[in-house]
């Protein structure tokens, strides 16, 4: 038992990713620029907001429309975030994967179109 916890932790603590050598139990981001990354997280503390403020619309009993309206906001506001974060994957772990080889290209080329038609709709 003890040799399959070493192993266990030996697997945990030398694991990354096969794309950008980011640890996978951590899955952190590579080469995230500063500012870009106070941009996302200006543009999610908005969005906070926005969501408080349809929070409020909706115990108020506010117009159905409007509110319809505000959420559509907060949908497209989540969207931008999103590309930003998937540019940033694009030119950094993608980038490097796809040049590494053909396993490793290919299993890119598979994360990355889940991404698009699972997550990105």
């Amino acid at each position: 038992m003890a040799e399959t916890q070493t192993k266990a932790t030996k697997t945990k603590a030398t694991a990354t990713c096969p794309h950008c050598a980011a640890p996978v139990d951590g899955r952190k981001a590579v080469a995230v620029d500063p500012e870009i990354k106070q941009s996302n997280l200006r543009r999610l503390r908005r969005i906070e907001g926005q969501l408080r403020g349809i929070h409020k619309m909706v115990e108020e009993d506010r117009y159905c429309a409007d509110i319809i309206v505000q959420v559509a906001s907060a949908q497209e506001a989540l969207r931008g975030v999103a590309r930003a974060i998937m540019r940033n994957h694009l030119k950094h772990c993608a980038t490097r994967a796809i040049s590494s080889g053909a396993e490793q290209a290919e299993s890119m080329y598979d994360e990355l179109l889940e991404l698009i038609y699972k997550h990105l709709r």
